[in-house]
């Protein structure tokens, strides 16, 4: 495991270029097929959406930051209220988990469409447009916002280095029950062993939560 001590430099964890391009290539295919055969299911969750609340958008977008501290907009069906962004300052002194990220489980943003498709993770789905367009992968770090990168140390941006991903380490061994620190010693720990195999035993675990469709927030 990485130490504060001794940080991970670009240089070490993108020198294993055959992985680099396998990995990418496997995030154009896997993205690609997604979107075609996940498009009945996009539309459904489209036409809930607006018959819940007509007025806001089918799609959330977020600025996040990704690959390098570079900031790109994410993509998720929207689960809250059109508002919610300006609600959450009221929120805050409610986060349920330590360091830079709020979660909260009975968030009263949500709504109630929102719950089912955040329960059984559709709500990530349009995450896959992002992943065809290199903003990110299907397996790494959780992209980060802006205002949590703010109060990242050196140890923490080392989450940066690599391209983020719509599933991770973090999410499969604990998701919204880890702190802040535990999800970026997992993180760190996948940045130092990934492999293609560990990709794909990610997403196999991912799939099999889905299905399962243990709680998440």
């Amino acid at each position: 495991m990485v130490s504060s001590d001794h940080l991970l430099t670009a240089d070490q964890v993108n020198a294993n270029l055959s992985y680099l391009r396998m990995k990418r290539f496997i995030d154009i295919i896997g993205s690609l097929i997604g979107l075609i055969i996940l498009s009945p299911i996009f539309m459904l969750i489209a036409f809930l959406i607006k018959i819940g609340d007509p007025k806001g958008p089918v799609f959330f977008k977020q600025v996040r930051v990704g690959k390098d501290e570079k900031e790109f907009q994410m993509y998720k069906f929207r689960s809250m209220v059109s508002d919610a962004e300006e609600r959450l300052k009221d929120l805050l002194t409610l986060n349920e988990v330590s360091g830079a990220m709020f979660k909260m489980k009975e968030d009263p943003r949500i709504t109630r469409i929102g719950k089912f498709i955040r329960k059984t993770s559709i709500d990530e789905l349009p995450q896959l447009w992002n992943v065809l367009r290199g903003d990110m992968s299907l397996v790494g770090p959780r992209p980060p916002l802006p205002r949590e990168v703010v109060e990242y140390s050196s140890y923490d941006r080392q989450r940066l280095l690599v391209i983020p991903g719509c599933t991770g380490l973090w999410q499969v061994s604990g998701r919204s029950n880890l702190n802040f620190d535990q999800m970026v010693k997992l993180d760190l720990k996948y940045i130092e062993d990934r492999t293609f195999w560990i990709d794909l035993k990610i997403i196999f675990k991912t799939v099999l939560m889905i299905i399962g469709s243990k709680d998440a927030y």
